[in-house]
């Protein structure tokens, strides 16, 4: 009963430090499938204020490494509620999600904007619930900007990085992301656009619009089909 009760204490204090369930080390919370959540700002090079809910990439990156290691663990799912945030560190974690080797389901709840986009189409198969929103947006810098050439074609070489991400890991085109990502007409004094839901699926951004449990039943589905095929 001591064991436990620790393991109860050191599992509360991981979702209380970090905001994320601990690896399955104890017959207590033993599961087949760990949850990673992306919530607030992503925060990468550079700390965000404290007053910030954030998620550090340096702190999933780990978690990630312990998943593909472990073999407790066939699946996990991607629950994200974020604003965006740093664009490399966002990218970086959505190409390591692509190549975990393990089924992975993704569920935006509340929101997935910005450089979350690419994180939510990481996955093997999306869903959005119905009130949720994506924002689609061109890459933006705060702090000092350098009016030159060379700053514009960095701009459009990092904003090319994620039209490609999300066109390769969804069924949207490019051209079509890129549409909604310049869009004049559908923000006050900005550009892009908003989905809502059901949008983000009808434009192939998201496969399907649901919940918790039809995430939890697809990702149990895809961990059932990689094992006959590891069977195979």
């Amino acid at each position: 009963m001591e064991k436990n009760n620790d393991t109860v204490k050191d599992y509360t204090e991981t979702i209380k430090e970090f905001g994320q369930m601990p690896m399955p080390e104890d017959e207590l919370f033993e599961s087949p499938i760990h949850c990673i959540q992306i919530i607030g700002q992503i925060e990468g090079h550079v700390m965000l204020p404290p007053q910030n809910k954030t998620t550090k990439y340096e702190h999933i990156i780990p978690q990630v490494i312990a998943l593909i290691e472990n073999p407790k663990v066939k699946g996990f799912l991607l629950v994200l509620n974020a604003v965006g945030g740093d664009v490399e560190a966002g990218l970086a974690l959505a190409e390591l999600l692509t190549s975990v080797g393990k089924p992975v389901v993704s569920l935006v709840l509340g929101g997935a904007h910005s450089i979350a986009v690419p994180l939510a189409v990481a996955a093997d198969y999306s869903f959005i619930t119905p009130s949720a929103t994506m924002t689609i947006h061109p890459v933006r810098m705060s702090g000092t900007v350098i009016g030159v050439a060379q700053t514009f074609e960095f701009f459009d070489k990092m904003q090319d990085r994620i039209i490609a991400f999300v066109s390769n890991h969804s069924n949207i085109s490019q051209e079509r992301f890129k549409d909604l990502m310049l869009d004049t007409g559908k923000l006050a004094k900005d550009v892009g656009t908003i989905l809502i839901g059901e949008q983000a699926v009808e434009e192939k951004l998201i496969d399907e619009v649901g919940g918790i449990k039809q995430a939890m039943d697809k990702l149990y589905e895809l961990i059932e089909q990689d094992k006959s095929e590891g069977d195979e």
